[in-house]
């Protein structure tokens, strides 16, 4: 089944949770004492376990359903250094979603993760560097 969700664990480990979606159901498992003292467990680690079990069964028999985003939210490659939008065939392009105002706007004009030649990089720190002292 398509599902998405968010662990969580407080601090000093008190309370672990994990709020999962899918489109018919959402659920979270949370764990804790009634008198706050540390699990010495995280959110993945013992809530998650429990959110699986019960979607399981909650879902067990259920026609298989993808998760479509709002209109308004769009899926866009982006070069993960500059988060700006990637160049067409950009090797380590990734996809995020962003909302429609926010969308990246500009693809960079070479692919910074390519390597530079020597002769550029030293003439750009030689360039950037003030002049020696007479």
């Amino acid at each position: 089944h398509d599902l998405a969700g968010k662990t969580g664990t407080t601090q000093n480990q008190v309370d672990a949770w994990f709020a999962g979606y899918h489109p018919d159901i959402v659920a979270i498992s949370w764990l804790g004492f009634d008198q706050p003292r540390s699990l010495h467990e995280w959110g993945a680690d013992a809530a998650l376990p429990l959110w699986i079990q019960f979607m399981s069964t909650a879902l067990a028999g259920k026609p298989e359903q993808n998760i479509r985003p709002p209109a308004d939210i769009v899926s866009m490659r982006i070069d993960p250094i500059t988060g700006e939008l990637a160049l067409p065939n950009q090797q380590n392009a990734i996809s995020e979603y962003f909302m429609l105002p926010y969308t990246p706007k500009a693809a960079p004009t070479q692919d910074l993760a390519a390597p530079l030649d020597q002769d550029t990089l030293v003439n750009t720190i030689d360039e950037a560097l003030p002049s020696p002292m007479e």
